[in-house]
């Protein structure tokens, strides 16, 4: 008391004390039990489902569907507070059942308690209009199809007038008038007319992708501002909700098991975004938050993003419906797996397959999409690397450090290009393709200008008959109907990055980072055999206690990748090492990989194992500000254009592109 009175005024400390002795008095005169008035108890129930605007859109959304409509509008003023109406085409309502449906606990998607084993519709509980009625003014018009005349009846809080006869189309109209007019102390804790409405848009947006089937309409404010067409493709609903910008970003994702199936789009790991909030999780047409498929989805991306980055995806995960329990949380959003390790599995997997497929297939939502010109970028960040075009051997014969770290593939009778004779290229103009004849720009200066084909170089062995032109060729898969252009390098600038031209766009590559995730793959993979040096003279390392202690617990593993470290006393002395990794690297490349570990993954053996991984890429990789040969220059501007490399192994862009539209804007040409 001494300490309180030191720190307060006696006038505060008679006023806390007083106010306790209120409270024990209030708690001491409590009424006794007694059963809430009916109008009280809807009034706190409906606080558990109707939260908001969007919690209305939700419900009477998913109502709409489990009635089978086809077609769903939903229409909004101020926020939907003051007006908020859905129109569908399903079943609709009986008359003599419409103020039922008004009541709490009354539905038409259950009747015994089996039938909570395997819910598969998106509302069972019965609770939906009643909570609605009993907040807001409501009005329902409806009609099913065995009838010519519809029904009407009205609403306000929860009080219901007769029933009515009305014209009206087949389906359902409610309207939802004055939210919360009855209940202040909700009203008061809403937002801004912008931010409700933004709520009842996100939730239309994930009930649009969660059916594809359904045509949704969402319009505020008497502006349309969202349209699907209901064809039943998810990459249709992707499209129109997300936009071009973002869909032109996602892969397919398609995968079937006998318990579970995956499909849906995933963001290409250059298009990954800042936040989560590009992630929606679908399960058996639920729309769900779950922790379990999120963790899933990225886990798939390890060491295929840029760290604090997020991939966004559109997923569908459908499951037999006595697999899952929707019944634990009342916006019936989270649900609860029986076999959660199977569910991590199957999403993790089908992402992954995804993300590793062929790249020169393009997304799924690119068909009947692409508009000329845009190639390149055609995703949502305008600089990022997009390359659609096929391996191609490289050419030349690799330079010093680099032909160390990645073997070069020399050409043979099977991979040079046919008709080809074997000579030596220069190595700055280098034009790489194996089938496309080269433009006249690039044609010797004395070709006939008229010539409709110019004839084939004196260098080419003759053939029977000249090659026909593209545009004669016969119909291709949609993949080979876009021609894939050569690519020129054409130099290296601050001897950092290098240039390459193709086409109408100039590629500027980060060629450390680019080889960094060229080396990286080539250990990663099976089989990799890491070939290893002896050191005449051992290399020291100094490290802190906490270093030397983590790389000596991981022993094992450096001697995986041809490291023979021993103690020395409070240092490490390495006796041999990866032929990958200069002597002079070594010291920096385990203080780095001990630092790593510390911080990422010391406790886990395959991060530990990708840590080290990352750090030899790095310490092998042609360094920035340091100058390369043309044929260093060559293999990883050949890796880069042939789509084997698109991010460094923490997720960077290894190239950024420039349109010659965009130079000729910047020169005032355009």
């Amino acid at each position: 008391m001494q300490d309180l009175r030191g720190s307060l005024s006696e006038g505060a400390v008679s006023r806390r004390l007083t106010e306790g002795v209120n409270i024990r008095k209030e708690r001491a005169s409590m009424p006794n039990i007694q059963v809430l008035d009916p109008h009280v108890a809807d009034l706190i129930a409906a606080g558990e489902v109707v939260e908001r605007p969007a919690s209305v859109a939700k419900e009477l959304m998913e109502n709409a569907i489990d009635a089978g409509a086809s077609t769903v509008t939903v229409e909004i003023s101020h926020g939907g507070l003051t007006f908020l109406r859905v129109t569908d085409d399903g079943k609709g309502i009986p008359a003599g059942e419409l103020k039922t449906a008004f009541l709490r606990h009354a539905t038409s998607k259950l009747r015994t308690e089996y039938d909570l084993e395997a819910i598969g519709t998106l509302g069972f509980r019965g609770e939906a209009l009643a909570a609605i009625s009993a907040v807001s003014r409501i009005e329902v018009l409806t009609r099913t199809a065995d009838t010519d005349l519809g029904a009407s009846l009205a609403l306000e809080g929860g009080v219901s007038g007769p029933v009515e006869e009305a014209g009206c189309p087949l389906g359902t109209t409610l309207v939802v008038r004055d939210l919360f007019f009855n209940t202040p102390a909700r009203l008061k804790f809403m937002k801004k007319d912008a931010a409700e409405g933004a709520a009842v848009f996100a939730v239309v947006q994930r009930v649009a992708l969660s059916h594809p089937e359904v045509s949704v309409k969402f319009i505020r404010d008497g502006k349309q501002e969202l349209l699907t067409p209901g064809d039943g493709q998810l990459k249709s609903a992707v499209y129109a909700v997300l936009g071009r910008e973002l869909a032109l970003g996602f892969r397919e994702v398609r995968s079937a098991g006998e318990e579970f199936s995956v499909e849906g789009f995933v963001s290409m790991p250059a298009c990954c975004r800042a936040s989560r909030s590009w992630q929606f999780f679908f399960v058996n047409g639920r729309q769900v938050k779950s922790p379990l498929m999120a963790a899933a989805l990225e886990e798939a991306y390890k060491n295929q993003k840029m760290v604090g980055k997020f991939p966004g995806c559109v997923l569908h995960l459908r499951t037999k419906l006595s697999a899952v329990d929707v019944n634990v949380h009342p916006a019936k959003t989270e649900v609860k797996f029986g076999a959660e390790r199977a569910v991590f599995s199957a999403v993790y997997h089908a992402v992954l397959s995804a993300l590793e497929r062929d790249p020169s297939h393009p997304p799924a939502v690119l068909k009947n999409t692409e508009i000329a010109g845009v190639r390149g970028q055609d995703t949502v960040t305008g600089n990022q690397l997009r390359i659609d075009a096929p391996p191609v051997p490289p050419f030349g014969t690799g330079g010093r450090k680099a032909d160390r770290a990645v073997p070069l593939r020399q050409p043979t009778a099977d991979n040079f290009p046919k008709g080809e004779a074997r000579v030596s290229l220069p190595p700055v103009v280098r034009v790489h393709d194996s089938s496309y004849v080269p433009p006249k720009a690039a044609e010797p200066v004395d070709t006939p200008p008229a010539a409709p084909r110019p004839a084939a170089p004196p260098r080419r062995e003759p053939v029977e008959a000249p090659p026909p032109l593209r545009e004669e060729a016969p119909p291709q898969a949609v993949r080979e109907e876009v021609p894939e252009l050569p690519w020129r390098l054409a130099g290296e600038v601050l001897n950092t990055y290098i240039i390459v031209e193709r086409g109408d766009t100039v590629y500027l590559i980060d060629k450390h980072a680019a080889h960094e995730r060229m080396n990286f793959d080539r250990m990663k993979a099976a089989g990799y055999d890491p070939m290893s040096q002896a050191l005449l003279t051992p290399a020291i390392c100094r490290l802190t206690p906490d270093q030397r202690e983590v790389l000596l617990a991981h022993r094992a593993l450096l001697e995986e990748f041809g490291f023979e470290v021993d103690e020395l006393g409070t240092d490490l002395a390495v006796r041999q090492a990866p032929f990958d990794v200069d002597v002079e690297e070594i010291p920096a490349a385990l203080e780095e990989l001990a630092v790593r570990l510390l911080t990422a993954g010391s406790a886990d053996p395959a991060a530990a194992r990708d840590e080290l991984l990352h750090t030899m890429a790095c310490k092998a990789a042609i360094k920035g500000g340091w100058h390369s040969a043309p044929q260093e220059l060559e293999r990883v501007a050949g890796a880069v254009m042939s789509g084997q490399v698109k991010y460094c192994p923490h997720g960077r862009p290894v190239a950024i592109t420039l349109t010659r539209k965009e130079l000729e804007k910047q020169f005032k040409r355009a």
